[in-house]
């Protein structure tokens, strides 16, 4: 049975709550040296209920929905979700949202970071380009941040026998480079076939952020 065929037998689950933070719901693919970008949509983090219990949970939701509703933390929300079928592929617990609706919008007062505002685009996302992000200084003071993002990492170590793989998360910052929050933290150790490993050193997140300047 097919991961679609799966879920189309399950009943999605009803939840509520306040979101405290939206952020990009990206998946990485690396291969040894090479990565790329599956850009599936945005993480909903609520407190509230889902299934008749009271907890913090997230929710993945599609770029249509973002660009209809603009959610963004302080709003009052709900709708219904199914658990995911691979949580090794999603950053969030619950995905293919529908029936959303904001009941109540408020503004919080920030001063940021973290930015809490509504989040720009995947593809401005996608143009602004990303650095690595310490997973301690993420949980501490990045998981309510627009420019944060937890992504499911899928790793295939032969390219040769693309079935042998592993999964991991990896956090990564796309906000701007003179936010006085942001540790780089430890550089990544990509596996590959045969024991071999290849390290993504500094250069590869200047490059990939040279188009910006310090505040952008």
């Amino acid at each position: 049975m097919s991961v679609a065929d799966a879920d189309s037998t399950k009943a999605k689950l009803s939840w509520r709550g306040e979101i405290v933070a939206v952020q990009p719901r990206i998946r990485l693919m690396r291969s040894f040296d090479e990565r790329s970008h599956a850009y599936l949509g945005y993480v909903l983090r609520l407190h509230g209920h889902i299934a008749g219990a009271a907890r913090e949970f997230t929710v993945g939701i599609g770029k249509v929905a973002q660009a209809k509703h603009a959610f963004r933390a302080g709003d009052e929300t709900d709708g219904v979700a199914l658990p995911v079928a691979d949580p090794r592929l999603e950053p969030v617990e619950y995905y293919k949202a529908s029936a959303l609706k904001i009941r109540e919008r408020r503004v919080l007062a920030a001063v940021a970071p973290p930015w809490l505002g509504v989040p720009p685009t995947l593809e401005a996302y996608r143009e602004r380009g990303h650095r690595r992000l310490d997973t301690r200084t993420y949980e501490a003071k990045c998981r309510c941040c627009i420019w944060g993002c937890r992504m499911p990492v899928e790793i295939i170590l032969d390219k040769w026998n693309p079935t042998e793989k592993r999964y991991r998360f990896e956090t990564f910052c796309y906000g701007p480079k003179s936010c006085p929050v942001y540790r780089a933290g430890p550089t990544r150790k990509v596996p590959g076939r045969r024991g071999m490993q290849w390290e993504e050193e500094d250069w590869v997140d200047e490059e990939a952020t040279a188009h910006r300047g310090p505040d952008d």
